[in-house]
């Protein structure tokens, strides 16, 4: 920082320097160190007189983070303008952000409330985003072509004490950039986010009455009691426990007529009568299984604008929050949805209300163990998210998941994984295959809303077990950096889209969505871009053909459907390629294949659900293997020497697990033992 006020940040390793001034002179510039909950930091720090108010700032770099926060300081309160930074010099590379509802992504036009990414062609990255303030802060191109960092123009005067803050991360890769950025600003706000287990909506199949299920606004055949219950029985018919159950807006009476067929704003928010005897609780005690209740906005003419301070068309009051929560609680309640948030659900635009709204919300909801969606979301939203510990998942496509959604949904997916925050698709049918499989790879929940006798039994047995639980990967699916630079640069390139279940040891089990989105159809898998060196097999699910790929090799291939989706693995020292379970979608989801090993032998533990007595296994190995049981059983080993595949049936052991050994024939196995509850051996089978 010089004297004059003008600064600047060089990044090494890459040749970037940025740089600006604060119009004004910097008074008693100094240096200092210290530590946050971001790690340790060198900072140099300074005072101002700009607009006719006192101002102080810093610059903080971090020792363990490719990180840069600006911190502005109002001391005196004054006029917003003139925000610091301003940043006149940068790297101009290609760019992207997310933009209005459900955060799509933009390759044009920068928006104020979404992070920045600025990439180059081998996806050296960096991010500038605000690290505080998130639901007012507003990032812009001044008229100079700099670019500033500051509060929204609606707010006029900052007061005294007022403190902004302004992130600059820098990385390799830009799917990994955002990662760390993410994580920045995760431990910033101290929210550790939770598993993708967490609760009943995450960790288990869903039931959707929203826009684009059959029984939204639709009682069905029946009354809404009537014909949900019937839901449920049919997911008990199927095989399938139903983990929970979303009422949406149809559920309570809306205004101004009191009514609950109307689609406007919420007149009370509890169970609408003429839908629910004699209550809410009643309805789910029958029912049996948890409920994720939907929320608009509060109507103009609703009686709570006289028992509750509201702005805008919002609670900002903490007893109207805690007064629905008690309500939801009673009724097991364990997601409150809350849509409509680009829209009708927001407050005035000032320095305290909204976050009063999503403060209050939150704190109540979490007090009585209620999780929350957001819905209809702004980038802000998703920021705004790491204040909130039980804020978990939030919609990251539009109305009626489909191919049309898909790309929204995976750029979306990759703001939200980076915030620690689980994506969800949206209803869609259980008969769409592809559908299925798209919303699997979010990582998060997974809703179908078909009509009653239409519920698919065999896709719906591919995403859960038997006792409902999804079968998942660790983290949502996004698009590959390739596909950022493509996009930026207006290729015509098929989206390619992928996550992954992560055991350790180098051993990672990647899941591949691609689809053409124009004329180009040819999809070339490079395992290198998937962190894979070695040799790996690719396992075209739709054509059940798996493909070698030796060290250092791509594979090419042409898309002759709507879409594609491979399993791709590493084949190791063992020289067998572990594809998992036969009858999932995610056949390496940890919920079905708790761990995998390969150290010469692979070592592979299959999990089960109470109910379930077998699951067939399947991989790639080039020679015939040989197979030992350590837990549980298994029998019908079969290799097919043409492609190299084979398969085999495990049994599980009084642990509800079974433990499989596999190498090449004439690899030298551990004994097996003896299978829980018979006294008897698994026996080693070869070919």
């Amino acid at each position: 920082m010089a004297n004059n006020g003008a600064w600047s940040v060089s990044i090494p390793g890459y040749g970037w320097t940025f740089g600006g001034s604060l119009g004004a002179n910097a008074l008693a510039p100094h240096a200092g160190s210290g530590t946050d909950n971001l790690g340790e930091y060198a900072e140099v720090a300074f005072a101002y007189s700009l607009a006719g108010a006192q101002r102080a700032g810093s610059i903080r770099l971090y020792a363990e983070r490719p990180l840069v926060l600006f911190f502005s300081i109002y001391t005196s309160g004054g006029p917003n303008t003139a925000p610091f930074p301003a940043i006149s010099s940068f790297p101009a590379l290609y760019r992207m952000n997310f933009d209005g509802e459900f955060a799509g992504p933009d390759f044009v036009n920068m928006t104020p409330d979404s992070p920045w990414a600025s990439f180059d062609a081998s996806y050296n990255t960096w991010i500038l985003s605000p690290a505080a303030n998130y639901m007012t802060a507003s990032n812009r191109i001044a008229s100079n072509g700099s670019i500033t960092a500051g509060i929204t123009s609606d707010v006029s005067t900052l007061p005294p004490g007022f403190t902004h803050a302004t992130a600059l991360v820098f990385g390799s890769g830009i799917n990994a950039t955002f990662a760390i950025w993410g994580k920045a600003l995760l431990d910033l706000a101290g929210k550790k986010p939770l598993g993708n287990q967490a609760d009943a909506l995450l960790k288990n199949i869903s039931y959707w009455t929203d826009n684009g299920g059959t029984y939204y606004y639709n009682p069905g055949p029946l009354s809404y009691m009537g014909t949900l219950d019937a839901i449920k029985n049919e997911f008990d018919t199927i095989g399938v426990k139903l983990g929970s159950l979303q009422l949406d807006s149809w559920w309570y009476p809306k205004g101004p007529d009191d009514t609950w067929s109307s689609h406007m704003g919420i007149w009370t928010y509890t169970a609408a009568p003429a839908l629910f005897q004699p209550d809410l609780a009643s309805f789910q005690a029958g029912l049996g299984v948890p409920l994720t209740t939907h929320a608009r906005w509060i109507d103009t003419n609703s009686p709570y604008r006289g028992q509750y301070t509201i702005s805008g068309n919002v609670a900002t009051d903490p007893h109207y929050w805690e007064d629905i929560a008690d309500y939801l609680k009673s009724a097991k309640t364990i997601v409150y949805e809350q849509d409509w948030l680009g829209e009708n659900a927001h407050t005035d635009t000032n320095l305290t209300d909204p976050y009063l709204f999503l403060g209050n919300m939150a704190a109540s909801m979490a007090a009585r163990g209620i999780n929350i969606q957001y819905c209809m979301a702004y980038p802000r939203h998703f920021l705004q998210s790491t204040a909130y510990g039980n804020v978990t998942n939030i919609r990251t496509s539009n109305d009626r998941f489909g191919a049309d959604r898909w790309t929204q949904y995976f750029y979306s997916n990759r703001l939200a994984s980076s915030l620690g925050l689980w994506p969800f698709s949206d209803v869609f049918m259980s008969t769409e295959t592809n559908n299925m499989i798209a919303a699997l790879l979010s990582g998060g929940p997974v809703g179908v809303g078909d009509a009653i006798g239409k519920l698919s039994r065999t896709n719906i047995r591919r995403a859960a077990r038997a006792d409902g639980v999804i079968v998942k990967p660790d983290v949502p699916a996004t698009p590959l950096d390739s596909i950022f630079v493509a996009d930026a640069q207006g290729q015509d390139v098929p989206m390619i889209a992928s996550a992954s279940t992560d055991f350790g040891g180098g051993w990672k089990a990647n899941y591949i969505f691609a689809y053409p989105r124009a004329a180009n159809s040819t999809v070339v898998i490079d395992p290198a871009a998937y962190g894979i060196r070695g040799a790996s097999v690719a396992y075209d699910f739709f054509a059940a053909a798996p493909v070698f790929i030796a060290a250092g090799q791509t594979y090419t291939t042409t898309i002759g459907r709507s879409a594609a989706y491979f399993v791709l693995v590493p084949i190791g020292n063992s020289g067998v390629g572990l594809l998992g379970d036969k009858g999932h979608y995610i056949t390496l989801g940890r919920q079905r294949v708790t761990s995998v090993v390969d150290n010469g032998l692979l070592d592979a533990t299959v999990s089960f659900a109470p109910t379930e007595k077998s699951r067939a296994i399947f991989g790639y190995s080039a020679l015939p293997p040989a197979v030992v049981s350590l837990a549980g059983g298994h029998h019908a080993l079969m290799w097919d020497s043409t492609d190299g595949l084979f398969s085999l049936t495990v049994t599980p052991n009084s642990k509800a697990i079974a433990r499989i050994q596999i190498g090449a024939a004439g690899t030298k196995l551990p004994p097996p033992v003896p299978v829980s509850g018979s006294g008897t051996s698994a026996l080693r089978d070869s070919r």
